[in-house]
């Protein structure tokens, strides 16, 4: 990672909103990123020039599940491997302190299915569905 270190903790509030929207994902308020970044059971930031340019974080209980969420860089930054790194310390940290049989998921959005393969996930399907919701207010 010539160039890029990569921090073993999740980015802060700013970095984190304007990393999802650079990365294409969806946006998220102040409010949700102050809420929910503490919570991170582990999470790795990715850093060139003092600016935070990829992040990655997972979420869970400790205990029984897991979850991969945010994986985000830069797009100037992606194609040089930053992913796979992000992916490797986070895969590191599940490996080294959650228990045996935990249960670890996330959400692949287009090609990115490619890069978790590497790392051992699989579409789990017909078995099980991946299901989601965003909670609204009426």
């Amino acid at each position: 990672m010539d160039g890029y270190e990569l921090v073993l903790q999740p980015p802060g509030v700013e970095d984190y909103l304007r990393l999802r929207i650079a990365a294409g994902l969806s946006a998220k308020t102040r409010e949700q990123a102050e809420i929910g970044l503490p919570n991170s059971w582990c999470g790795v930031t990715v850093v060139h020039d003092g600016a935070a340019i990829g992040m990655g974080r997972i979420i869970g209980d400790g205990g029984t599940a897991f979850q991969i969420v945010d994986i985000a860089l830069a797009p100037s930054h992606q194609g040089k491997g930053l992913g796979k790194q992000i992916m490797a310390a986070l895969m590191a940290r599940l490996k080294a302190e959650a228990p045996e049989g935990a249960y670890v998921s996330l959400i692949a959005d287009g090609d990115a299915r490619h890069l978790y393969a590497q790392f051992g996930f699989e579409p789990v399907m017909p078995a099980s569905i991946g299901m989601a919701m965003l909670i609204g207010r009426d």
